[in-house]
């Protein structure tokens, strides 16, 4: 994968560092000019902790300057979240109150538009973007796994046992993505559409990075985690029916009939075996858990929003 394009000045002066491999010269680096200019700089400063880019000096995954740099980048995007963040629920019976605060979010369906009338184009733009994740499926929750006791540890490496496919390769996730993805006809080279991705893909994939990559948010990534499977079961089905109404190759519909009955026992795993025995172990987890399940469902809104107004 090679650097994205830059989106600004201080996604362009960070570039321009990394192919130099002279990492110090982002201490002087401007604001950004915009959001997009922000969130791309900190992809990009995240993706450094994933696969890197051929195009860069591969030793700088822990220059001081990029984290730094980093630092300052995250540190104002999660106080952006906490900002809009609404009320959470009071402490009560964790896995029941849960389920109700997910059941009773309202957000705009995108998914219904991709089963019922998005045209072929429409769906292989949605597939271009989801591929900025979904070709790393799992992998930011798997940053938690050391910062965890042995028994929520071992729930999540439960759940993400399948996520990574039981041991066979070919049945990864992102394995089956990329299939999908060349079976339709587009490039299942990871990054090869983050040039196209528009600011709420960036907002929603550094979210799962930030909370990952930070022990102290680690129960964030959890909650984020725990949203995700709860709402990924029934759209996982509708993208499927879309996929058949448009003529996908079956390659692609695969990948999310895989998640219709995985996801519906992941919801349970994520909320009963692995957040609340977290909160039975550290009850002042209690509001980073709820933090992260909102903000998932909270950039999926501002996705689901940016492409249905794009779209009408």
């Amino acid at each position: 994968m090679l650097i994205p394009s830059a989106r600004g000045s201080l996604s362009g002066v960070l570039a321009d560092a990394l192919r130099s491999g002279n990492p110090r010269d982002v201490e002087n680096a401007p604001a950004p000019d915009s959001a997009e200019d922000s969130q791309i700089a900190l992809w990009i400063l995240y993706a450094l902790h994933h696969q890197g880019f051929d195009d860069a000096v591969d030793d700088l995954e822990w220059a001081p300057a990029l984290i730094s740099l980093r630092r300052e980048i995250e540190h104002a995007y999660e106080q952006e979240l906490r900002d809009r963040q609404p009320e959470i629920p009071r402490p009560g019976r964790f896995a029941e109150d849960f389920f109700a605060f997910i059941a009773g979010h309202d957000g705009p369906s995108l998914v219904g538009r991709l089963r019922s009338s998005a045209t072929a184009e429409q769906m292989q733009q949605f597939l271009r973007h989801k591929s900025i994740y979904s070709l790393k499926e799992s992998d930011h929750t798997m940053w938690t796994v050391p910062r965890l006791s042995h028994r929520v540890k071992a729930a999540v490496v439960e759940l993400q046992y399948d996520e990574y496919g039981a041991g066979d390769p070919h049945r990864l996730h992102a394995h089956l993505f990329a299939r999908g993805l060349e079976a339709s006809g587009l490039s299942a080279a990871y990054g090869a559409y983050i040039d196209e991705a528009p600011l709420e893909i960036l907002e929603q994939d550094n979210a799962m990075s930030m909370f990952g990559l930070n022990r102290r948010l680690r129960a964030a990534s959890l909650g984020f985690l725990a949203a995700f499977e709860a709402t990924s079961s029934a759209p996982c089905r509708k993208i499927a029916g879309g996929l058949a109404r448009l003529g996908f190759p079956p390659q692609m519909a695969a990948y999310y009939t895989e998640h219709v009955e995985a996801d519906a026992v992941h919801e349970q795993l994520a909320v009963r075996n692995i957040c609340e025995p977290l909160l039975q172990e550290s009850p002042d987890h209690y509001p980073n858990i709820y933090f992260g399940a909102w903000t998932c469902l909270h950039v999926e809104d501002r996705y689901a929003t940016r492409m249905l107004e794009e779209w009408s």
